[in-house]
C-alpha cells in the first residue's frame, strides 16, 4: 500500500497518521506538500486533522483550494481511495468531495475526549475490519464537527449504506437526542461517511490515536489495516 499524507499550514496530526499506517502496513507514507499539483504513484491519500489555515473563514475552507486539491479530486475520480479525519473531513466536505458540512459543535466548545463508534456498515475498504454493529473507543478534538446535511442527503446516505460510523454510548446505543452520546450534536448521530464510489471516506474522531497499546489501545487498527489488505492485493 503506497500512502501520501497531505500536510497544510496548520496541520498538526500527519506523524499521528504516519505512525498508524506504517504500523497497519509496514511502510511508511509519503509526505505531500499542500502547494504541489500533482499525486503520482499513490494507493491512498490522507488528509488529517489539525487547523489547516488557522481555520480562517470556515474549517477547511481556505484549504479546498489549495493547489493540491485539485489533484486529490482528480485522485479520486479516477477511483483512488482518500481518507480526511477531523480538518481532513472538513476540507473534503468544503471541496465537496463529500456531502454536507461540518458546523459549530452544539454546546459551541471544543470537545477533547474519548468517544464511542457504532460501525454502520462494513462494506467499503475502511470498515472491512470490523462488523456491522460493532463499537469501538476512539478520542475526539474538534470545535466544528457537528455534521449537518439537508434531508434529501441524510436519506441518500442511509438508502445508499454511507454512512460508515455513528456516535453511540458504549454499550452501543444510539441517541442523536441524548447529548451525553452524541457530543457535538451531528445529524442523526453521524460521525463519517462514504462517497458514492465508497473509496473516499470522511471521519471526525481520530482513530490513528488508538493504534499502538503504548497510546492507550488499538481500537482505531482495523481501520487502517482494511486499507492495507485492500491496497496490497
Amino acid at each position: 500500500m503506497k500512502a501520501g499524507i497531505v500536510v497544510f499550514p496548520g496541520t498538526n496530526r500527519e506523524r499521528d497518521m504516519v505512525h498508524a499506517l506504517t504500523s497497519a502496513s509496514g511502510q511508511a507514507p509519503q509526505m505531500l506538500w499542500h502547494q504541489q499539483d500533482t499525486i503520482e504513484g499513490l494507493d491512498l491519500v490522507v488528509l488529517p486533522g489539525g487547523f489547516s489555515y488557522g481555520d480562517y473563514l470556515r474549517s477547511g475552507a481556505m484549504a479546498a483550494h489549495s493547489p493540491i486539491m485539485k489533484a486529490v479530486r482528480s485522485f479520486a475520480e479516477k477511483g483512488g481511495y482518500v481518507l480526511g479525519v477531523c480538518n481532513g473531513f472538513q476540507i473534503l466536505t468544503e471541496a465537496q468531495l463529500l456531502p454536507g458540512a461540518l458546523l459549530r459543535n452544539a454546546g459551541m466548545r471544543f470537545l477533547s475526549q474519548d468517544c464511542h463508534l457504532k460501525v454502520e456498515t462494513n462494506d467499503s475498504a475502511f470498515t472491512r475490519n470490523w462488523a456491522k454493529g460493532d463499537v469501538f473507543r476512539t478520542p475526539m478534538a474538534h470545535g466544528d464537527g457537528n455534521y449537518t446535511a439537508s434531508s434529501e442527503t441524510i436519506k441518500q446516505l442511509e438508502d445508499e449504506d454511507r454512512i460508515a460510523f455513528r456516535y453511540c454510548s458504549s454499550a452501543g446505543d444510539v441517541d442523536p437526542n441524548n447529548p451525553s452520546v452524541n457530543l457535538n450534536g451531528s445529524a442523526q448521530a453521524i460521525a463519517g461517511i462514504l462517497s458514492k464510489n465508497r473509496r473516499v471516506c470522511g471521519l471526525m474522531p481520530h482513530p490513528e490515536n488508538l493504534t499502538d497499546p503504548l497510546t492507550g489501545g488499538t481500537d482505531g487498527l482495523p481501520l487502517f489495516k482494511g486499507l492495507m489488505e485492500t491496497l496490497s492485493v
